[in-house]
Order: structure tokens, then C-alpha cells, then sequence
């Protein structure tokens, strides 16, 4: 039987579906930061016009959505499929921002991880011939991960060193048949890796051992080297994580310090907006691929991208239970042109 698997855990697209479209919305601290010039729409309103928090994290990718059709010229009713997700209990930010829409809905949760594992489901129903158009997003809101995960915002709770800021940020990419790309050409399933960290305010620690593992797999099934991309990036480690594959890739030998990044290291200017060690949550990663990283490949910027988000699979209860954070990433190769294998 012929197959497209390419090693242990990479798949080879054959038909590298394309990116026809993309879109990032973000909060008051993403318009405060590096890459502003990069979101399609700001808000200075932390609510978004609605009542809650939560609310507004639906409006955020309502909008993102909206943004990303309407650049392809395209309705809710030309997509065929949704996959979408965040980090609020049952994934609301999602539900409720597409229960209007009558698109067909497949609801996801990878933590930060979701933009890696959304993209990757759509480009795989599209390249299976399983959905003509798909659309992968995802959000997160700083005032709702922290209601949810930590201590409400009003406590004024104080961050520790290790700590990063949730962005209040959301990204769409729709994908199809054909278009200008970029192209998804191989698409790399992560497994859970749990290093034993269990400080839910060092997930940099938490996940990095995760990145690594992928990363490494995404090498071995490719045969190629980290010098065969103009960039590795993956989210949301920040500072302290990316430090550490950093360092772990050194231990073998590997040199990533001249094309390696990662999007909490981007999205915020760490000393200057106080982050600590940088930004998380679902949205940071979603919005600095579909506000940056595309873009920036559309500009020949880089040809050739490994997108590798990262997410730490707690919850409160599992933090109140004393459980470790396991860690997951899911990465991809982005490419400006359809590879031939």
C-alpha cells in the first residue's frame, strides 16, 4: 500500500494544500509591541464590545475569521470545514464565535499547541481531498486564562520571573486546493513528553522538552538539517525555554542560534512591556504566524519555515492535584513552493 508517511511520525503532503489567506487580531499590549504593523485589526477595548471577557475572546476570532475570507473573497458558506480551539473550559472561545456560521465544526484542544494542530488537521483533509476549503484558528485573552488557570485579574496577584503574558490575540489561515501559498508540504504529530515540571508558572520549562522531541523527529523523517530552513520557530516557550532547545540541540551537536525563534519571544517587547520571560497562550503563536511569519514568506522573506507551537496540558485541577504539566508540539514545514518530496 502506498503511503505518505515519511519516518516515524512526519507525513509528506503530496498535494502541499496552500495558505489562500490569513489573518491575526489582537489586544492593547500586541498594539504596544514589535509587531503591530503586523495584526489586521487592534482593539483597545479588553471586553471587544461585549460584556464579558469571554465574549470578547469569541468576537476576537469572529473577526479573525471574518479578516481572512474576506481577503480570499470568500463566505462562511465556501468552508467546508472549521478546526478551531483555545483555553477556556470546553473550548467557548470557539463554540460560540462559530454557532452562527453554519460551517462544519471540529473543536480542538492542544493548549498553546492548537494553531500547530488545527493547521495540520486542515491541510490534511484538503490534501486527502476530504475538504476543498478548511479554515484552522484559534484565540486566547490574557483576563480569561488568568480567571481560569491562576488568580483572577483584580487580585493583582505578583508574576514570578519564569512567568509569561497571555496574549489577547487571535489568527485564522484558510487553506484550499490551490492559491499563492505558502504551501504546507509535511506535517509532524507531536507526542505528549512530560519532564516532571510542575510550576504552572514556568511553562517554558514544561514544554521545551516537547519542542525538542518534534523537532528532532521532524529532522530524522525529513533528512535534513536545521540549516535547510530560513526559520525554526516555535511558541510559546519565551526566553527560558528557548534557551533550552537551545541548548539541547548543542548538546548534539547542532548549532540552531542563527535561524531559531520563538513567537513569545516576538510578539512582546520583553523589557519594555515588563513580560518576564514572554508571551503565551494559543493566540501568540496563531497571530504571529498569520500577522508575521506568512506574511513575511509572501515577501520572500524566508522560503522555507518550520511553524512548531508548543502547549502544556494542565488544567486547574490537575495543578491542584500536585500532576506534573506534560508537554506536546506539532509542527510543520511552510514552504514557498510545492516540494516535490
Amino acid at each position: 500500500m502506498n503511503t505518505n508517511r515519511t519516518g516515524a511520525q512526519t507525513i509528506r503532503l503530496p498535494r502541499a494544500p496552500a495558505i489562500v489567506s490569513f489573518a491575526a487580531v489582537g489586544g492593547h499590549m500586541e498594539g504596544a509591541g514589535p509587531l503591530k504593523d503586523c495584526f489586521d485589526e487592534l482593539s483597545e477595548d479588553h471586553f471587544w464590545g461585549e460584556k464579558t471577557w469571554e465574549k470578547g475572546e469569541s468576537t476576537m476570532q469572529r473577526h479573525a475569521l471574518s479578516h481572512a475570507l474576506e481577503k480570499a473573497n470568500l463566505q462562511y458558506s465556501d468552508v467546508e470545514i472549521v478546526f478551531a480551539g483555545d483555553l477556556l473550559n470546553q473550548c467557548i472561545g470557539s463554540t460560540f464565535s462559530l454557532r452562527e456560521t453554519n460551517i462544519p465544526f471540529y473543536g480542538l484542544y492542544g493548549a498553546c499547541s492548537t494553531m500547530g494542530e488545527a493547521l495540520s488537521l486542515a491541510a490534511l483533509s484538503v490534501d486527502g481531498g476530504y475538504a476543498r476549503t478548511a479554515a484552522a484558528m484559534t484565540s486566547s485573552h490574557f483576563c480569561t486564562a488568568e480567571r481560569q488557570y491562576r488568580t483572577p485579574v483584580p487580585y493583582g496577584s505578583q508574576r514570578t520571573p519564569t512567568a509569561q503574558w497571555t496574549a489577547t490575540a487571535a489568527g485564522c489561515c484558510i487553506l484550499g486546493e490551490a492559491g499563492e501559498g505558502p504551501y504546507v508540504t509535511h506535517v509532524t504529530t507531536g507526542r505528549i513528553v512530560d519532564p516532571g515540571v510542575t510550576d504552572a508558572n514556568n511553562m517554558g520549562a514544561a514544554m521545551a522538552a516537547a519542542a525538542y522531541d518534534t523537532l528532532t523527529v521532524l529532522l530524522r523523517d525529513t533528512k535534513t538539517q536545521p540549516s535547510d530552513y530560513d526559520l525554526i520557530l516555535t511558541g510559546d516557550l519565551g526566553f527560558l525555554g528557548h534557551r533550552i532547545v537551545t541548548d539541547l540541540f548543542a548538546q548534539d551537536g547542532m548549532d540552531v542560534s542563527g535561524n531559531y525563534n520563538d513567537c513569545g519571544l516576538l510578539l512582546f517587547d520583553r523589557e519594555q512591556q515588563d513580560m518576564h520571560c514572554g508571551g503565551s497562550g494559543c493566540g501568540c503563536s496563531a497571530s504571529v504566524l498569520c500577522g508575521h511569519v506568512l506574511r513575511g514568506m509572501r515577501e520572500k522573506k524566508w522560503n522555507r519555515v518550520i511553524f512548531a507551537p508548543t502547549g502544556a496540558l494542565l488544567s486547574p485541577v490537575s495543578t491542584a492535584q500536585g500532576e506534573s504539566i506534560p508537554g506536546i508540539c506539532h509542527a510543520l514545514i511552510l514552504s514557498n513552493e510545492r516540494e516535490a518530496s
